[in-house]
């Protein structure tokens, strides 16, 4: 079982690669569809969505974790 700030530092672990990712795409994919960004622009982008994700990552994990303990302290794993 992962400790909370285990968990924590995975979630950053996967949202920090996918930052590099999400800004690359970003200054590809914008222009695209008419949305002209500066790469200022498009680094903040990423942090307001990177930030989401990195809360919905931690509480997903949180929760399933919580059950998984739920459901071994009953004898039902």
């Amino acid at each position: 079982m992962q400790s909370r700030l285990e968990s924590l530092l995975e979630a950053f672990a996967n949202i920090g690669t996918g930052m590099l990712v999400s800004f690359t795409l970003g200054m590809i994919v914008y222009p695209w569809f008419g949305f002209n960004v500066t790469p200022t622009q498009n680094v903040w982008i990423v942090v307001i969505f990177t930030t989401v994700s990195l809360l919905r990552s931690y509480l997903w994990r949180r929760w399933f974790n919580r059950q998984l303990v739920r459901r071994v302290s009953r004898g039902l794993r």
